[in-house]
């Protein structure tokens, strides 16, 4: 017995047998880890309040998987007889891996935290659903930066070097390129003072007009009426007037018809007739109600308002024209005239009075 207690112990001396069995240890130790995680650690959350937890262990359960997979594989690639140069390129292949799983799943977990903090919380936090962008872009980046940080430390590079090449490099960038750095801050206060978010219909000096896409660290994308899409660099609409349409309580907005009817004309039935017609179209907001009001005498005729609402700002110029044929119609038919400016001109004949002498 003890001679074969013995022979096993010096057998398992040998370097690819330790190495085979780190290798079948680590596949057991990281199948009763995700086992754990996804099984016992999932049932316990489940029986709390919130779901953040439930999916921020949903996504942790992978990387600690790989983690302790590839760290004994890590382990037994060291107990085997090979090159160094074998032996630390896999390594270092082995902890890129997890590095760049690790990063992921971060991120995922970042932005569902962001989410639901952003629906909990109050109105004066600074996490909104109109900042998510903000903090997506300022995550993505932190995360990326960390990631490369160590997947450099896991190849044994001197990070310290590289660090004074890029400050010196990003100077020389930022002055280069002023224009994108101004785009990049630009970005950031857009995303930060919230003029407008994505859905929204805005309107700029520059005349463009549209839904916005996107909001990104440079440019704003925003899809037009004609379906053209639009990118305007932050810069510029950072200095811009910026008319958001959507920005109120919400998209529904009013609409002002001016017209003139002649005078004399019963301002009884202009009244009637103007309501009946903003009443029956079925693109038009019944609450609130239409309304018409006189404005003033003008120098041709009787200024009236017809005040609707709409439910969208992008339909605007489709029910104005639909309205305006309607009133043109219905005017015609009931004989109101739409007066046009007109000018009486007086003539008057000047009489020489010559006498002879």
């Amino acid at each position: 017995m003890l001679e074969y207690i013995e022979f096993l112990l010096e057998y398992l001396q040998i370097p690819i047998i330790k190495a085979l069995l780190f290798i079948i240890g680590s596949i057991i130790a990281a199948k009763l880890a995700d086992w754990i995680i996804s099984g016992n650690l999932a049932k316990l959350v489940s029986n709390t309040t919130t779901s953040i937890d439930d999916k921020v262990v949903q996504i942790l359960h992978r990387p600690i998987y790989y983690t302790i997979l590839f760290t004994g594989l890590g382990i037994s690639i060291r107990l085997l007889e090979i090159p160094d140069i074998i032996r630390f390129s896999l390594i270092g292949l082995f902890k890129t891996i997890t590095i760049v799983i690790w990063s992921i799943a971060l991120f995922q977990s970042f932005m569902h935290i962001i989410n639901w903090y952003s629906i909990r919380g109050k109105n004066e936090n600074i996490i909104q659903r109109h900042t998510l962008p903000l903090f997506d872009n300022i995550g993505k980046i932190i995360i990326f930066v960390l990631a490369v940080y160590f997947i450099l430390i896991s190849w044994n590079i001197d990070v310290t070097g590289w660090l004074a090449s890029t400050t010196i490099l990003a100077a020389t960038i930022g002055l280069a390129a002023k224009d994108t750095v101004a785009n990049l801050f630009a970005g950031f206060f857009i995303m930060t003072d919230t003029p407008y978010k994505p859905g929204d219909y805005i309107n700029l000096d520059g005349g463009e007009r549209g839904y916005v896409k996107t909001i990104g660290l440079r440019n704003t994308r925003i899809m037009t009426r004609d379906d053209i899409e639009i990118t305007i660099p932050n810069s510029l609409i950072a200095n811009s007037k910026i008319i958001n349409e959507s920005g109120g309580p919400s998209e529904n907005e009013r609409v002002r018809i001016t017209l003139s009817v002649a005078y004399g004309t019963d301002i009884d039935i202009v009244r009637e007739l103007l309501l009946e017609i903003a009443n029956q179209s079925k693109n038009i907001c019944k609450s609130p109600t239409p309304r018409v009001r006189f404005r003033s005498f003008g120098d041709s005729g009787l200024i009236f308002q017809l005040l609707l609402w709409i439910e969208k700002p992008s339909e605007r110029g489709k029910i104005i024209d639909e309205i305006n044929s309607e009133i043109y119609k219905v005017f015609n038919k009931n004989n109101i005239h739409i007066p046009y400016p007109q000018r009486t001109i007086h003539l008057q004949q000047s009489k020489n009075i010559s006498s002879n002498q």
